[in-house]
């Protein structure tokens, strides 16, 4: 017999045949529990300046698999509402999640979004398929739509190495939008309001089979170039030494960079800054 929390027998549902989705589950069982379908009252659309938002994420592809990385600011219309916050998070062992947008509703996202891998997992014996949980978060957004109308709206970017892929295409990045739609992108992309800085960057700097320091110093300056025409975007705040989050994904699995060696290469980057403030040209 399987006992509850408070010494009481589970309920049926945990007993109940049903799918290998947990936000199924919950839809099923305690709707409630789901902040991504609460939507406002009809006619209320949220003040952009009274939510958290998150800015800048980005992601490339590399000679050992890929790298996602992310600014740490979030802000309330023109006010700072947090400088360290971290938009970069594991969703297993091979994937990783980045968000932009609404950062209440982003966070609840990816922690809904790691369990919902995990109980896949558990209840089928093997690990869901990259493009499955591509799918599977795209369907979590394409729930969060009515929300998304009404000003609170959260875009994920997905990365996740594919052993299955072939050789040198293993890193896969993946976008979306506030609809659900799901898009594979080739080599590089970026998401929130500096992306269109980040992705200039990112096009001018980025060349294939870039080893991991490369790829590191590729994505900060992407993230300089951000801050330094996005006032949303937050660039490495020395003094305070908060600095952007770099992780990789590579055969060997999600790895998030020590925070000795962003710092090294974020204040080696600043310190080329002072010499050539538009940053470094296009490879030859």
């Amino acid at each position: 017999m399987t006992w509850n929390e408070n010494g009481g027998r589970l309920g049926e549902e945990f007993f109940t045949p049903g799918t290998s989705s947990f936000t199924d589950f919950l839809a099923a069982h305690r709707p409630e529990l789901l902040s991504t379908r609460r939507v406002l009252p009809d006619g209320v659309v949220a003040a952009p300046d009274r939510v958290p938002h998150g800015t800048t994420v980005l992601a490339l592809t590399y000679g050992d698999g890929v790298l996602i990385a992310g600014d740490r600011r979030a802000t309330m219309g023109n006010l700072i509402a947090q400088r360290d916050l971290e938009k970069v998070h594991p969703a297993d062992d091979y994937t990783a999640v980045a968000f932009a947008g609404t950062v209440g509703l982003a966070l609840d996202m990816v922690k809904l979004y790691q369990v919902e891998l995990t109980h896949f997992e558990k209840i089928e014996g093997v690990a869901m398929t990259l493009d499955g949980k591509a799918r599977r978060l795209a369907g979590m957004l394409r729930q969060n739509l009515g929300q998304a109308m009404q000003g609170l709206a959260v875009v994920p970017l997905l990365t996740g190495y594919d052993a299955s892929a072939p050789e040198g295409r293993k890193g896969r990045i993946f976008s979306f939008d506030v609809a659900g739609g799901l898009y594979e992108k080739t080599d590089f992309h970026a998401e929130g309001s500096g992306s269109p800085y980040a992705r200039g960057a990112l096009k001018k700097l980025f060349r294939p089979g870039m080893d991991r320091r490369e790829a590191a110093l590729a994505a900060l300056q992407a993230l300089y170039d951000a801050a330094d025409d996005d006032s949303a975007t937050g660039g490495p705040d020395v003094s305070r030494r908060i600095f952007p989050i770099v992780s990789v994904i590579t055969e060997d699995g999600f790895e998030r960079l020590p925070e000795p060696e962003t710092e090294a290469l974020s204040r080696d980057m600043v310190e080329q800054r002072g010499s050539r403030p538009d940053g470094p040209n296009a490879a030859p």
